[in-house]
């Protein structure tokens, strides 16, 4: 990162750069990555842990290709939090394993979408904060992302009506495809409040939230009485250089009794209910009740256009860049 975003980051905040690492300590390994992940998260925390000329952060699945660590081999795989790098020197202590259970015919890529951080996501938000019942209603934003997609189907799978809202005609079309009752294109609709109605005119019990702004400013007064509201992200919010101003959303959690609080996965990492979470995603995948989309960017110096443009909505799904 050459240098910090100001507003929508750019082509040119970044530069690749080539370094030599040096020769393995014991107990060290060496890894090279085959898939990297690009999120929203990535914007706002760059900002609060990063300086200029710092690696780019994030996450990679990687395979251990030289090791003098006992306790792992030459050949396996890991998620990684080491950022925007092909190779790099691990002692071992930051990796997770995939599941034992993983099977051939899936992409390890998955690791780092449905079956990674933002399924994990979507699984814990909804069990610890929504809690849905059968016959309740959910509405979900930024629903074609890689955590909106997968809130949806578990929420069905839990036996909830699901409304979802999405930024292009086709990310619509491929909500309905994967199961959702409503979706609609917030970019077109002529009123947010008509088509929050139209598509369930009684109400939402719950809401996942990963948008902010003006469209949680409708959203909330939507909610039935005692609503619950699991808030994930912000990512309308991210890129702006002058804070928002709007309506204020204490009112309507004060008279609709609302339940309302924010979550962050890193807090989860070391918790069983993360790996609870991995197992029953991919269950649910290889059961054929769970669909996934990755959007695939081919070549690690392709990393900045990848990030860019998952930040714009192009991606349907999961955003992956592949070596």
């Amino acid at each position: 990162m050459v240098r910090h975003f100001e507003g929508v980051p750019k082509l040119e905040d970044f530069k690749l750069i080539e370094n030599e690492l040096p020769p393995l300590n014991d107990g060290e390994l060496l890894l090279q990555s085959e898939f990297w992940s690009v999120d929203p998260y990535m914007r706002p925390y760059s900002v609060q842990a990063l300086k200029d000329g710092d690696v780019m952060m994030g996450t990679q699945v990687a395979r251990v290709v030289e090791s003098k660590n006992l306790a792992l081999a030459v050949g396996d795989y890991y998620v990684a939090r080491a950022g925007w790098t092909t190779r790099f020197i691990s002692d071992g202590k930051e990796l997770r394993a995939l599941p034992s259970n993983w099977p051939e015919s899936l992409s390890r890529s998955l690791a780092l979408g449905s079956v990674g951080m933002p399924g994990v996501t979507a699984y814990i938000g909804l069990k610890q904060i929504c809690d849905p019942k059968p016959g309740e209603v959910l509405l979900v934003n930024s629903a074609a992302g890689a955590v909106g997609t997968i809130v949806g189907q578990i929420a069905k799978i839990k036996g909830c009506k699901v409304v979802g809202s999405a930024g292009t005609d086709e990310k619509v079309a491929y909500l309905k495809e994967i199961g959702f009752d409503e979706a609609f294109n917030y970019k077109t609709v002529s009123s947010l409040e008509e088509a929050l109605k139209a598509a369930s005119p009684e109400g939402y019990d719950c809401y996942f939230e990963n948008v902010g702004g003006k469209f949680a400013d409708v959203a909330l007064q939507q909610m039935k009485n005692f609503g619950r509201i699991a808030v994930c992200g912000c990512i309308s919010m991210y890129n702006d250089s002058v804070p928002q101003t709007g309506p204020y959303a204490q009112p309507a959690i004060l008279f609709k009794q609302l339940r309302m609080e924010g979550f962050l996965i890193f807090s989860y990492e070391d918790k069983p209910i993360y790996e609870e979470g991995q197992k029953q995603l991919l269950e649910w995948i290889l059961e054929g009740k769970l669909k996934y989309n990755e959007h695939i960017t081919n070549g690690f110096e392709n990393m900045p256009a990848g990030f860019i443009g998952m930040l714009n909505g192009e991606n349907t799904g999961k955003a992956i860049i592949k070596a």
